[in-house]
């Protein structure tokens, strides 16, 4: 995996409005952690989160059609 690059604080990050970059920025300097790693920390975290119930959801589904999926397996 590359490398994050370092960001200097007066350029624009993607995708971050104004607010959401300050704020970054503040918890960045008040951690001591670089703006990208707690970045890439909030997507994980969010990720796990959201993909829970969409996992569980799935789970169901299989358990339910678990005959016409071993079928269509076959």
């Amino acid at each position: 995996m590359p490398q994050p690059t370092s960001h200097h604080p007066d350029q624009p990050r993607p995708g971050l409005d104004p607010a959401l970059q300050q704020a970054l920025d503040d918890l960045a300097d008040a951690t001591g952690r670089p703006p990208e790693a707690l970045a890439r920390d909030a997507v994980a975290r969010y990720l796990e989160e959201a993909g829970a119930p969409v996992r569980a959801a799935a789970g169901r589904l299989a358990v339910a059609h678990a005959e016409l999926l071993r079928r269509l397996g076959e």
